[in-house]
C-alpha cells in the first residue's frame, strides 16, 4: 500500500511516498481502509524536527499521522465482526496514519452518522472534540462578549459557531480579508484583523468596551494584547496553543491585580479522558448532521503532495482543516 514516509527531519519536502506492506490488527485493533486524513500543525513541527519528542522514541523511517476517517476493513483477534464496513473516525497511536490504510486501537472507534460525508467528519474530529472542550473550560455563557484569536483555524472554525450557539457576542481575529470573510461567513459578529495595527481598538468599538473571554491560540504579542482587553474582575483568557512561537507574557501579579483568570488547555490531555473526547466529538458530529455547525475543509491534497500540505500548513495560508486524501 502507499503511504508517506519521514526518512530524516527536515523541510516538507522530506516527505517520501513509499509502498509499504498493509498493516494487520493485532489484539485490541482494528485496519481502517483510509478515505480522509487529518493534517495537524504539530505534525509539521515534529517532521522539521522541533518536537520529535513527540514521537515517543519511534524510530526514523516513520509514517506520521494521527487522525483518520474511513471503514473498518478487518479486525483483530477475539474482535467484533460487526464492525467490518462501519464508518468510523479513529486515533493511530501517534504514527501510521498518512497511508491507504491503519492499524488503530478498537476503543479508539467513534462511528460516523449517517448523512456526514467522512472527510466532513475527520474535519470536526480532534479540534470540533477541542472547541466544545474550551467553551466548557472557560465557562461561556449567553451575553458573554468573546474574541476568539486565529479563528479561520482549523478549532477557530468550529469556536466560531460553538460560541454563537452558546449565545455569545463573537469577535473573530484573523490575517486578512479571506480569512475574516470567512469567520464573518460563520456567523461571527465582528471581524479583525489582528496583523494590523491598532487592532485592539477596533475590538473595544466592536463590543462596547472590554470583553469576558479570548480563546488564544497565537500567545506572543496578539494574545498579550488580548489580555489587556479582558474585563477586570471577571475576565478569563484560555491558551490552547502557541502558534506565534512566543508564549503569553503575563505576570501572576497582574492576574491578581485584575481579577483576571488564566487557564491552560490541553487537547491532549482531553484524549487521555476518552469517555469525554468520545462525548464531545459526538455531540460535534450530531451538530453537523442536524445543519447546526458547518465543517470547513480549507484544502485537499492526495498523498503524494503531502510535503505541499505541510508546507501550506506551516505558512499559515490556509483555512479550517487540511485533510490528505489517499
Amino acid at each position: 500500500m502507499r503511504s508517506v514516509v519521514l526518512p530524516e527531519f527536515g523541510p516538507p519536502d522530506r516527505l517520501r511516498v513509499a509502498d509499504v506492506p498493509e498493516p494487520r490488527p493485532g489484539k485490541g485493533q482494528v485496519t481502517v481502509r483510509v478515505a480522509a486524513i487529518g493534517v495537524q500543525f504539530l505534525e509539521t513541527q515534529i517532521r522539521s524536527g522541533a518536537m520529535r519528542s513527540a514521537l515517543g522514541g519511534a524510530p526514523l523511517p516513520v509514517v506520521l499521522g494521527k487522525e483518520i476517517a474511513g471503514r473498518v476493513a478487518e479486525v483483530g483477534p477475539g474482535g467484533d465482526p460487526g464492525l467490518v464496513g462501519t464508518r468510523v473516525l479513529a486515533s493511530t497511536q501517534g504514527t501510521g496514519g498518512y497511508a491507504e490504510a491503519a492499524a488503530v486501537p478498537a476503543d479508539s472507534l467513534i462511528p460516523v452518522p449517517a448523512g456526514l460525508d467522512l472527510e466532513d467528519a475527520v474535519a470536526l474530529y480532534r479540534y470540533g472534540a477541542t472547541a466544545q472542550g474550551l467553551v466548557r473550560a472557560a465557562r461561556v455563557t449567553a451575553g458573554d462578549r468573546v474574541l476568539v484569536l486565529a479563528a479561520a483555524g482549523a478549532v477557530g472554525t468550529v469556536l466560531v459557531q460553538v460560541l454563537k450557539r452558546a449565545g455569545a457576542t463573537v469577535v473573530g481575529a484573523a490575517r486578512g480579508e479571506h480569512k475574516l470573510a470567512l469567520v464573518r461567513e460563520l456567523g461571527a459578529d465582528h471581524a479583525v484583523d489582528y496583523s494590523l495595527s491598532g487592532w485592539p481598538d477596533q475590538v473595544r468599538r466592536a463590543v462596547g468596551g472590554s470583553v469576558e473571554v479570548v480563546f488564544d491560540h497565537v500567545g506572543g504579542e496578539p494574545g498579550r494584547a488580548s489580555l489587556d482587553l479582558l474585563t477586570p474582575g471577571s475576565g478569563r483568557q484560555v491558551v490552547f496553543g502557541l502558534s506565534s512561537g512566543r508564549p503569553l507574557d503575563v505576570r501572576p501579579m497582574e492576574l491578581l491585580g485584575r481579577g483576571l483568570t488564566l487557564t491552560g488547555f490541553s487537547s491532549g490531555l482531553l484524549w487521555n479522558r476518552p469517555a469525554l473526547a468520545h462525548d464531545l466529538v459526538t455531540e460535534v458530529l450530531g451538530l453537523a448532521v442536524g445543519g447546526h455547525l458547518t465543517p470547513v475543509i480549507g484544502r485537499r491534497f492526495p498523498l503524494e503532495r503531502a510535503a505541499d500540505a505541510h508546507a501550506a500548513v506551516e505558512a499559515r495560508g490556509t483555512v479550517g482543516k487540511t485533510l490528505l486524501i489517499p
